[in-house]
């Protein structure tokens, strides 16, 4: 009977997934301010200028040219300038399907707007001093073209400088300006997720102040802190509340609501501040998300659990 059994019983060790996560209990809780460039695995389609390509939409992934495949805007632009015809075929993404056309080109040009590089600001959430392996933002960054989540190619994080920040307001999220220094790479960027993004750190790690890592039985409804910059270099505590925490939601896993005066000066939660550490207890439990645009003293934070897990996904 054992014998009959024994074969099942082994397919079934080998079909089901078992995920063991090893990142470290205790982790540096950032919230500086970082830039971000993250680059597109193919090219992103923004709107068409002249309507001499039709067949385009804004949203498209340029994937291939004359079936040249693994093309950024560089590679594109030389394929054309070394195309003999009036046409380059095509291979594009739409809707998850690969497409081909014919793309007509005019005194050297397709009529598209292009780019294969998403520029933009936030905040790091974490580093594991052990693995070096960080994580910012708490959510995805997204094609504004089409509204999906952008498949990657790399892309770096940066040092960068608060330049001002715009206030919010009920119904209009503000924002913070920063310029980025392209000459100060913090880090190597592997994966763009729904829960954040995760790479490489590769300066020197601060290891001074560690933070424990907090799961959901850790996190009490009342006082806590969020870790952000308002000021160039100058990650302070600003005081907010838990209101409610929901395991079982994908990112917005924490409620809170804004206390602290020197926050409610700006408003509460603006754009830029996605990724900043929640600190409760001396526990690191989660990072800001969301902003509540009909309330921005109100927003949404992931478990620092989620992330960390995600994080480790990386290197399978």
């Amino acid at each position: 009977m054992f014998k009959h059994f024994k074969p099942l019983f082994l397919m079934l060790l080998l079909t089901i997934p078992i995920y063991t996560y090893a990142y470290s209990d205790y982790i540096v809780a950032s919230g500086a301010n970082i830039g971000i460039k993250l680059k597109s695995d193919g090219i992103i389609v923004m709107g068409n200028y002249d309507n001499s390509n039709q067949f385009i939409q804004k949203g498209d992934i340029i994937v291939s040219v004359n079936n040249q495949n693994n093309i950024d805007i560089e590679s594109f632009t030389e394929a054309i300038s070394n195309n003999s015809s009036d046409t380059v075929n095509i291979g594009y993404i739409r809707n998850g399907k690969l497409k081909n056309g014919d793309l007509k080109i005019t005194n050297g040009k397709t009529g598209l707007y292009l780019k294969d590089t998403i520029a933009g600001i936030g905040t790091l959430t974490f580093i594991d001093p052990n693995s070096n392996i960080f994580g910012a933002l708490g959510h995805e960054i997204i094609n504004s073209a089409n509204g999906n989540i952008i498949d990657s190619n790399g892309g770096n994080i940066y040092e960068s400088k608060i330049v001002d920040i715009k206030r919010s307001d009920d119904g209009s999220p503000g924002e913070k300006n920063a310029s980025i220094d392209n000459n100060e790479i913090m880090g190597d960027i592997d994966s763009n997720t729904d829960k954040g993004l995760f790479g490489d750190y590769i300066e020197d790690i601060d290891t001074t102040k560690l933070y424990k890592v907090g799961t959901k039985k850790d996190i009490k409804l009342g006082t806590a802190y969020m870790l952000t910059e308002l000021e160039d270099n100058k990650v302070e505590k600003y005081e907010i509340e838990i209101l409610k925490v929901d395991a079982d939601d994908t990112i917005k896993n924490i409620m809170f609501r804004v206390v602290d005066p020197k926050l409610l000066e700006v408003g509460g939660i603006v754009q830029g501040m996605s990724g900043s550490p929640i600190i409760q207890n001396e526990y690191i439990v989660g990072a800001v998300t969301h902003v509540v645009v009909d309330d921005p003293k109100r927003g949404y934070g992931i478990l620092i659990t989620n992330m960390l897990e995600e994080a480790e996904k990386k290197d399978d």
